[in-house]
């Protein structure tokens, strides 16, 4: 998450990293920046600040027009963490992501439980989102009534997501997503938060990969079974099963590095490199450079790396493993 945007916030120039899951046309085909073999190159440091090791109770607010199938896929993706599923899991994922601690030794939860939703079909702030208005939502879902979400600042996660209908400042053109936490002056606390969109109608070729294809690439799709054919989405929907990459992405990152002074490379704070950052693309053995790596394939084709609950198969984004020293998943051959 490499980029700086600034905010003119109370006269005030107001600047922070956005620290968001992005891709580039030019960055997604050409040789990444990922380290899928163990490397000493990697900077990745502790500053000191804390890490998510409380137990997780993750608020979701839906925001806009949203098909419930993809909420129970969602839904059913974040029930996953916490609960049992046959080898490799998402919980077995989260592995990698609860070896990284805090000052005192702490490390990262693996109790994370989806305690609350809210639905914002109302577009309460518009149709188009700012980053800093994403703040606002949360705002909104705190204090609506009759039903709001808990103010919880001392374990909660706020998982912003927006429908297909709703454009968010640099969403499909520069980022899938992103995390930070809440201002005070807007929301009345600090609050670890993330924001994923959908990308099923607006750029799936961007922010599904690899279940869609970017049009102007200039490269055949990724081949399976021998032929230049698109990998099928395990849950049936490129949009969907993109996010949930984007969701995993974001929370293995949040987790790690929630206000901005905890794990991350380089020397920059605000352009961190988090622990997924290293390892965009990569989904098994051998990926890089816009091929994923060996993954499964379930009966009709469909590729996945992990298993969830209700015999879910979903593909998440590996992140870097801080004892292995490289980009590793439970899917790993070696």
């Amino acid at each position: 998450m490499r980029r700086l945007h600034c905010h003119l916030l109370l006269l005030s120039l107001s600047c922070y990293s956005s620290l968001a899951f992005s891709w580039s046309h030019n960055q997604q085909f050409q040789q990444a920046e990922n380290y899928e073999g163990s490397s000493d190159l990697v900077d990745l440091q502790y500053h000191m600040g804390p890490v998510l090791a409380s137990p997780i109770n993750i608020y979701i607010i839906w925001y806009g027009n949203w098909n419930p199938s993809h909420q129970a896929t969602i839904r059913d993706f974040l029930y996953s963490f916490s609960s049992s599923a046959p080898f490799p899991s998402v919980a077995d994922w989260w592995q990698s992501v609860r070896f990284y601690t805090d000052q005192t030794g702490s490390n990262i939860t693996g109790n994370i439980a989806l305690a609350g939703e809210f639905y914002d079909s109302g577009y309460s702030h518009g149709r188009y989102l700012t980053r800093l208005s994403i703040q606002s939502v949360i705002k909104y879902a705190v204090t609506s009534q009759p039903r709001p979400l808990p103010l919880n600042s001392r374990d909660g996660l706020y998982l912003v997501l927006t429908s297909s209908d709703v454009g968010v400042q640099d969403f499909c053109r520069a980022v899938c997503g992103f995390h930070y936490f809440t201002f005070p002056m807007i929301v009345g606390v600090t609050l670890p938060y993330a924001w994923v969109g959908y990308s099923g109608t607006q750029c799936p070729g961007v922010c599904a990969y690899p279940f869609a294809w970017p049009k102007y690439s200039g490269k055949p799709p990724p081949s399976t079974n021998g032929g230049n054919n698109i990998m099928g989405a395990p849950n049936g929907d490129p949009g969907v099963d993109g996010m949930i990459s984007v969701i995993a992405h974001e929370l293995a990152e949040v987790s790690s590095n929630p206000l901005v002074n905890a794990w991350y490379a380089g020397d920059d704070p605000t352009a961190p490199t988090e622990i997924a950052d290293l390892c965009v693309g990569v989904y098994g053995s051998g990926g890089g450079g816009g091929f994923v790596g060996e993954v499964y394939k379930d009966s009709w084709g469909d590729g996945y790396n992990v298993n969830g609950v209700k015999k879910r198969r979903f593909l998440v984004q590996w992140v870097w493993n801080p004892v292995k020293r490289r980009c590793f998943g439970p899917n790993a051959m070696d």
